[in-house]
């Protein structure tokens, strides 16, 4: 054999050996990291106990032996040290185990890695640590994908109408066309679409700060939602491309009277109103219902529409921060927050906010508890 050859066949003898010895110190390596003694165990406490046991029993035992036979008791202290240390490195990794996992999971979650969770296996406080522990990964992770979601749709969001006021500016500076009543109305309805979102994430940077005081009082519903629906004509007569449907009011007894914080009420009230024009067949129609709740001054509204309603699947989706429905158009000019700031400010008085049945269009629901407190009208 040339001594090439035999080099040859070393090297590889060598590293199978080494690779060999690597596969046995893995295959120990996880069998160790599987041999979790103190999961079924309760509690610390009892484990801690246990060790102290067992350690105060091993000596005992071993001490005995010595008595009764012809072995050293030097002999017999160092077993009862040694196998003291083994069963104390034993009960030490149990301990150990799921704190080193969690800090792994800590480091790859400082990188960014979010969807890193630790075995929930034991029964005592570290197990009750690691499912704690799972809930906040948990949490980080949604509240990191509603980040992005936010980031991706706001830009989504601000750059059709800067696109389009764009668009139409070039071309009055270029004189591709003219700074006539046309052209300006188009340029203001973008405007207006950005003055919009701006104002909708100014309220949600409110509701995430918690810096939104609740001023409730007494006030009779009639003229204060008639009020509500006048802007809201208002508004659709400035620009808005829906200037068909019909806006109907409808109160119940006329003298009815609630309580609430009434500037919170009409971002409600408003936004609800806004989202059913939106989806309104041509010349659709509107109603805006409110009736006594079972409490004094509570408030039950109803928004009802005739559009293509709202899915099962999506009634929850659609109090969401850009969230939408599947039967919703993509062009329909909304910014995807106005029922997510609805529910906001109906959570603010301790109400509740959701889609109802209807056996046509769209009809949402709000109930609010009202006070014990029965001030003067206003």
């Amino acid at each position: 054999m040339r001594p090439a050859d035999r080099r040859n066949r070393s090297g590889q003898g060598g590293r199978s050996g080494q690779g060999g010895r690597s596969r046995l110190r893995s295959l120990w390596e996880r069998c160790w990291e599987g041999l979790r003694p103190l999961d079924p165990n309760r509690s610390v406490k009892a484990a801690l106990g246990a060790l102290v046991i067992a350690t105060v029993a091993i000596t005992t035992l071993l001490t005995i032996i010595a008595l009764h036979s012809s072995i050293e008791l030097r002999v017999i202290a160092l077993l009862a040290v040694i196998a003291s240390l083994l069963v104390t490195q034993f009960v030490a990794h149990g301990l150990a185990a799921p704190l080193d996992e969690m800090t792994d999971a800590a480091r790859s979650m400082a990188r960014g890695d979010y969807t890193r969770r630790v075995r929930v296996e034991r029964r005592d406080e570290l197990g009750e640590l690691a499912d704690t522990f799972n809930r906040m990964a948990a949490d980080l992770e949604a509240a990191d994908r509603h980040r992005k979601e936010l980031v991706a749709n706001v830009s989504h969001e601000l750059r059709t109408p800067i696109a389009a006021l764009r668009a139409v500016l070039e071309n009055v500076v270029d004189g591709v066309s003219d700074a006539d009543p046309v052209t300006m109305d188009t340029a203001l309805k973008q405007t207006e679409r950005l003055g919009s979102l701006v104002e909708h994430l100014l309220d949600l940077s409110r509701l995430d700060n918690g810096v939104v005081p609740l001023r409730t009082r007494r006030f009779t519903v009639w003229p204060y939602l008639s009020g509500v629906l006048k802007e809201a004509n208002m508004t659709k007569g400035e620009g808005r491309s829906r200037t068909d449907v019909h806006l109907h009011l409808d109160v119940q007894p006329p003298e009815l009277a609630a309580y609430a914080d009434t500037e919170r009420l009409h971002q409600v009230v408003a936004n609800l109103i806004d989202n059913a024009v939106k989806h309104s067949p041509p010349y659709g129609r509107v109603t805006v219902r409110a009736r006594s709740g079972q409490a004094p001054t509570s408030l039950r509204l109803e928004v009802l529409d005739e559009g293509p309603g709202i899915p099962e699947a999506d009634r929850e989706r659609v109090f969401e921060r850009f969230g939408r429905s599947a039967a919703a158009k993509s062009g329909d000019g909304g910014t995807g927050l106005g029922l997510a700031i609805a529910r906001w400010a109906v959570d603010l008085h301790g109400g509740r906010i959701r889609v109802a049945e209807s056996p046509r269009g769209c009809r949402i629901l709000v109930t609010l508890p009202g006070s014990t407190s029965d001030p003067e009208a206003t």
